[in-house]
């Protein structure tokens, strides 16, 4: 049952006494007795049905007068056009359609059984205030304009949405107020135009079911599927910052609306004109039919030689309407063969051009033969250009975020401070736009507090040292025990003395490794070992086994065992890695303290710099409490990193040790970007005291002793001034009190180092959440050795 809604500001009558209005007249004037009779005939008939001028409220007593309704609107709905216009009487805003001409019945009757007919993006208060602006139009004789064009969404019988645009003949209609209207006056009017939005205004001035609707519409539907794809595609294109994923199925179901198959697949492969060869985009889930599974393919044989001219040379476009014709004519070439792969019967390739530069290959493929054909390519006349513009444009933005990854990985250029770089370089450009002449000055920062950290890897030497002691006397156990087999089967002098010399370079390996060890037993390698090996690859099945076997262990470059030290290089790279993305991630917090510039460097471990101060920041006051909370911002973060470092221990091949240490200098100093080095640096003679105590503290002395102030299992916190040493011991007993820090805390003055005297430390010791499950429970360093070992 249809019934009119009761949420609008109309009472609706279905009535067509304008029409019957419009025959009285024509009646009058009209000359020719034939359409005199007809007019006389229909107005006699229509006499009948008082209830069709009258008005009719209720929608399903209409059913009771379809034939009389339709030869009433006979004249407005001509027999001989019904099958070819797309039309129907309508109640607007209501989705209730009468009277539909023959093409409107059949395209309604393919579509599923629960689909409902509405206007595409028009929601109840739009269409509320919309009908309350008709009143004010025809009613009171207002030029309001608030025409916006409509559209029906209808699928066809294959499941693809066609889109229809909707015009409005609103001739048959009166509008006129009940008892219940609000006159509406000029300040009215202006409050309401001002208040759009404010539904309940609207309905204060027009309340529901207070003025009458009295008549019909007659809605005319064109099919501007292609037009409305093209421009959403364009849209899509040019103007929505969407994912590549997103982009691409929009793309397919635009497509498919173009060209009526609901199963065409799109796929694009991109062109690299520096290598001449086909890539896959960077969306690691997006089709190439071109490559299939390949993730690069050379040009030529990607295509056979009619397509490579057709897309390299002329620039347009290469269709196979039967791909199983196409492999027989080609003798099943790599194109041919990849398109059968992905079960394609017909399908189109476009080249994507800008700027009369090839950027890639648009891939539009099909399940059924012909269904893509030269002749349906012309469909892509028009909507290439934009392709081309976004392929340009993901392009562009791909590359901006290479050259951002290469100035977040290796330079020094930190986003806080980026305003400055930028405000220099369009100087550069104004200097350089006028004379040709232009330079980029170093910038420089003055009245800045740092902050330096390190998180290091102890006795990195020594480890990295017996990692090669380890593999070189593998290594030379190896050679040892094939020279073994070797003299069993052939007692020759030679044996015995590479053997000797073996032994010898052994007992030296295992009594200490100095810089030319390696060296010395790449020589002997190089001119005594591996003439051997060659001869005793001839000599037996066994020995030839043997050898072989000893050489797959080499390293195909150096030819040299390299087991343990890719352990140590693999375990500190995956420390180094971990450690730089926890503390980006740390980064992200600590900017929210006080813009501040950033920069962390890998060694055996991951050092940071820290610059804070107002000249570093545009228009943003600066007070000392941001310095404050930074340093315990980073003082925690070494705690969290500690942890993180020997949560790592249970996955690394080697087992290793961090030592931690922060660096408090309380005077302000000046730092100037250096354009030659691409970094920043202290700028001038007093402010370089700073570098050289950060080169030297990790190696420095406690006072009177041979013990490094950087311990396994504590954070040495160095100073010079006594109110740091107040400030700091209040930051370690509230990070106690959170369990981060334990309750061995020493005060240490240190050995003068070059150049650098009065330095003094606080070390404390760590507190380590062994186990992720109980994450109340921490343990000192020596507790947590116990349990990883």
């Amino acid at each position: 049952m249809t019934e009119q809604k009761e949420d609008l500001p109309f009472e609706i009558q279905i009535s067509f006494h304008k029409v019957v209005e419009q025959y009285k007249k024509q009646l009058e004037h009209e000359e020719s007795e034939v359409a005199r009779n007809y007019i006389k005939s229909i107005l006699e008939h229509v006499k009948s049905f008082p209830a069709l001028t009258e008005g009719i409220n209720d929608f399903d007593e209409l059913k009771k007068y379809k034939e009389p309704v339709r030869v009433l609107l006979d004249d407005l709905f001509p027999s001989v056009l019904t099958n070819n216009e797309i039309k129907a009487a309508s109640i607007p805003f209501q989705n209730f359609l009468f009277n539909r001409s023959k093409r409107f019945k059949k395209i309604m009757e393919a579509t599923p059984d629960d689909f409902e007919l509405e206007i595409r993006n028009l929601d109840n208060k739009t269409i509320y205030v919309q009908e309350c602006i008709n009143i004010l139009n025809d009613y009171y004789g207002y030029n309001i304009d608030y025409s916006r064009p409509l559209y029906f969404d209808i699928p066809d019988e294959q499941g693809i949405i066609r889109r229809y645009r909707i015009a409005l003949n609103g001739d048959f209609i009166d509008i006129f107020p009940k008892d219940k209207a609000k006159k509406i006056t000029d300040d009215d009017v202006d409050e309401l135009l001002q208040n759009v939005e404010n539904i309940d205004l609207w309905k204060e001035k027009f309340p529901p079911q207070s003025w009458v609707f009295k008549g019909f519409t007659i809605v005319n539907l064109t099919d501007v599927t292609m037009d409305d794809a093209i421009s959403e595609l364009k849209t899509a294109l040019l103007f929505e910052k969407s994912s590549e994923q997103d982009e691409l199925l929009k793309l397919e179901e635009i497509f498919r609306s173009i060209y009526k198959i609901p199963d065409l697949r799109v796929g694009f492969t991109v062109y690299n004109p520096q290598d001449e060869m086909f890539e896959k985009m960077e969306y690691k889930d997006a089709n190439s039919y071109i490559l299939n599974d390949e993730l690069v393919s050379e040009c030529r044989e990607g295509v056979c030689e009619e397509g490579f001219n057709n897309i390299f040379k002329d620039y347009s476009f290469f269709s196979i309407a039967n791909v199983e014709e196409y492999a027989k004519k080609t003798k099943n070439n790599i194109l041919s063969r990849r398109l059968k792969e992905s079960d394609v019967k017909s399908c189109i390739l476009a080249p994507v051009v800008k700027n009369n530069r090839l950027l890639g290959v648009l891939e539009l493929v099909a399940k059924k033969k012909n269904q893509l054909n030269s002749i349906n390519t012309i469909k892509l006349d028009e909507i290439l250009p934009y392709i081309a513009t976004a392929v340009d444009r993901n392009r562009s933005d791909f590359e901006n975020r290479v050259k951002a990854v290469i100035q977040s990985e290796c330079t020094s250029i930190h986003p806080s401070v980026l305003w400055v770089f930028e405000k220099e370089a369009k100087k550069y450009i104004r200097d350089y736009d006028e004379d040709g002449l232009a330079s980029f000055k170093d910038i420089v920062f003055k009245d800045i507090y740092p902050l330096y950290g390190q998180i290091d890897v102890v006795a990195s030497s020594d480890a990295r040292n017996d990692a090669i002691q380890k593999d070189l006397l593998h290594q030379l156990e190896e050679i040892q025990s094939i020279i073994d087999k070797a003299y069993k089967l052939e007692e020759l002098p030679i044996y015995e003395q590479v053997k000797f010399r073996i032994s010898d370079f052994m007992e030296d390996l295992e009594s200490s490794l100095n810089a030319s060890s390696e060296q010395k037993v790449f020589n002997l390698l190089q001119k005594e070992v591996n003439p051997i090996m060659s001869h005793l690859r001839k000599q037996s099945s066994e020995l030839k086994d043997l050898v072989e076997e000893y050489q797959h262990k080499l390293n195909p470059e150096t030819g040299i065992i390299y087991n343990h030290r890719k352990d140590y290089d693999k375990t500190v790279q995956q420390i180094n890695r971990t450690m730089s993305r926890f503390l980006d991630r740390k980064q992200i917090d600590a900017q929210k303290i006080y813009p501040h510039y950033f920069e962390r460097y890998k060694t055996d471990g991951v050092d940071h710099n820290i610059y804070i101060g107002a000249s570093m920041v545009k228009d943003r006051p600066f007070n000392k409490v941001y310095l404050y909370n930074l340093r315990l911002w980073q003082l925690s973060t070494m705690c969290e990193m500690e942890n993180r470092f020997y949560q790592l221990q249970q996955t690394t091949p080697i087992k290793l040790d961090a030592a931690s240490l922060i660096l408090v200098y309380n005077s302000t100093m000046s730092i100037r970007y250096r354009m030659d080095e691409k970094k920043f640096d202290v700028d001038g003679t007093y402010n370089a005291r700073y570098e050289i105590i950060k080169k030297r503290i990790d190696k420095s002395f406690i006072k009177g002793t041979e013990e490094r102030v950087t311990k396994k299992g504590k954070i040495a916190i160095v100073y010079s001034q006594r109110a740091d040493e107040k400030e700091y011991l209040r930051y370690i007993k509230y990070l106690q009190t959170k369990h981060y820090l334990g309750d061995e805390v020493e005060l240490l003055d240190l050995e003068d180092v070059q150049g650098v005297v009065g330095l003094k430390a606080i070390r404390v010791e760590v507190l380590y959440t062994p186990n992720s499950n109980e994450p109340d429970r921490t343990i000192n360093y020596e507790n947590l050795m116990e349990e990883l070992h």
